[in-house]
């Protein structure tokens, strides 16, 4: 039986695709990929949405499907999945007391159960119903040594298993702050646990976003060509013609550019990709996650405060060094610190004043979140707390040609690399750009990284109010102070 009679089959998947021309267009992509027999109207669907004029000589290895929102996507991953699991033998492949593995994988545990509850409802048909041996919230073991699987976009996670086929569920927005690239390395750690499976398929679905990644990379490697990885583009209405034209067409009104991506299925042109990997790891010192105290160096910090509920609270010290041969000083990062959520902001104040401490700094530069409560709790430790003169997008912006140009020595932190990595440069209509972290992603890290690095690089020589913060003296904040003309006129 083939994926396009079950999906047929009225004691089997009919009755959860009906109306059946409402999902035409998915029977020609089921087609294509298993290779099996199209009519002229479903080749005719296959050749718009492949780039290919000529059908697939075999069962695709690998499918990459791009298409916009609301267009039945998860509906066939899970038609897939259970089909994979259900209707082929694997027993030459599987030891003793082994089972294969069908996964279904998203940026979390939770956004993939929305596959597997596809998954659950196809397998309530009476007569699979029996294969049904254990189930638990986030796997089914089948009779036949198979087992249907949720897990999260781990690399670490997918290791060491026999995997007969794999979803890649919205892998376009998979972001974390431990990694820089997770799409990439899961797919890299999935292709091996496949290896020893005949048909095995690795299929990732995903309406688009920023043109890096994964299902950007193949998008661009495999798109209109021959051979066993498919991709294939569609918007939303030619998949789901039931999604009402107005509420495209109104979504193109308010933004072309979201609308382009969500409902027409284009990677974005107007979010790109804001420092390279390379150019990150090109600043790393390898194996060193701290730098001690040294006498005589001054040091500088930065705070990216939060409340304690939702964002991590950072701090990063660094001081400068001189280039070598006349060129421009260089940041070098000294100490980072992270208290991830849930925590009380008046302990982490005070342990951070600690490391402040440390490294000889009574005051401290900051985002200009949460109004005067971060500089009233530094002061109490002897802290002065002065919000930054630029915003978050202005540091990242200053912090670009410092990566570039090497003038930055960084710490081998991995959230650190992984949410510079992760910064996005958006345009806006007016033609601005702003750089902030992707959709879903953290940057409290390279926020304060960013921040203390142009405030050491971006040094000049002479004096400034700026400069003269004391090792153990706080500069009066009041620009009307008499004390500070004199405090400044001492210390030049």
């Amino acid at each position: 039986m083939t994926i396009l009679d079950a999906l047929a089959d009225p004691q089997l998947f009919a009755r959860h695709f009906a109306p059946a021309p409402t999902w035409a267009a998915w029977r020609a992509f089921l087609a294509a990929l298993f290779a099996l027999p199209m009519s002229a109207e479903e080749l005719a669907t296959y050749r718009c949405h492949t780039g290919r004029e000529a059908p697939p000589s075999g069962p695709a290895r690998e499918a990459w499907v791009r298409v916009g929102r609301r267009g039945g996507k998860s509906r066939v991953a899970a038609l897939v999945a259970v089909f994979l699991a259900c209707f082929r033998d694997y027993s030459q492949v599987l030891g003793p007391g082994e089972r294969a593995l069908a996964m279904v994988l998203a940026s979390d545990r939770r956004q993939a159960r929305v596959i597997f509850r596809y998954v659950r409802a196809l397998l309530e048909v009476p007569m699979l119903r029996q294969l049904v041996e254990r189930e638990t919230a986030e796997s089914i073991d089948l009779t036949n040594k198979i087992t249907i699987e949720v897990h999260a976009a781990s690399f670490r996670s997918v290791r060491g298993y026999t995997v007969l086929g794999a979803i890649l569920d919205e892998v376009a927005f998979w972001r974390t702050d431990d990694s820089a690239s997770p799409d990439e390395e899961v797919v890299n750690a999935l292709r091996p646990a496949m290896a020893t499976v005949p048909g095995g398929l690795l299929l990732g679905i995903s309406s688009p976003y920023a043109r890096r990644g994964v299902l950007w990379k193949q998008d661009r490697a495999h798109y209109g060509k021959a051979g066993d990885v498919l991709v294939w583009a569609a918007p939303t209405r030619a998949m789901n013609p039931t999604v009402g034209a107005a509420l495209v067409e109104r979504a193109y009104a308010d933004d072309p550019a979201s609308a382009a991506a969500e409902w027409g299925a284009e990677f974005r042109s107007d979010v790109e990709a804001f420092l390279t990997r390379e150019a990150v790891e090109a600043c790393v010192t390898p194996d060193c996650r701290e730098r001690p105290p040294v006498a005589g160096v001054r040091y500088f910090g930065f705070c990216d405060p939060s409340g304690g509920s939702a964002d991590s609270m950072t701090l990063a010290i660094a001081h400068s060094e001189p280039g070598e041969s006349g060129a421009p000083s260089r940041a070098v990062l000294d100490a980072v610190r992270e208290r991830r959520p849930p925590f009380s902001p008046e302990a982490v104040v005070s342990d951070f004043a600690a490391v402040l401490e440390t490294y000889r700094v009574s005051a401290v530069t900051g985002d200009r979140y949460a109004g005067e409560w971060p500089r009233e709790r530094f002061a109490v430790h002897g802290i002065h707390y002065a919000p930054a003169a630029k915003p978050k997008s202005d540091l990242y912006r200053d912090l670009l040609p410092l990566v570039n140009g090497r003038r930055v020595e960084l710490l081998d932190v991995p959230r650190l690399v992984a949410q510079l990595v992760n910064l996005e440069r958006r345009t806006a209509r007016g033609g601005r750009d702003s750089i902030d972290h992707a959709p879903g992603a953290h940057d409290d890290v390279a926020n304060a990284v960013a921040g203390v690095a142009e405030r050491v690089a971006g040094r000049r020589r002479g004096v400034t109010p700026a400069d003269l913060y004391g090792e153990r003296e706080v500069v009066p904040s009041d620009p009307y102070d008499s004390r500070r003309s004199e405090w400044i006129n001492q210390r030049t």
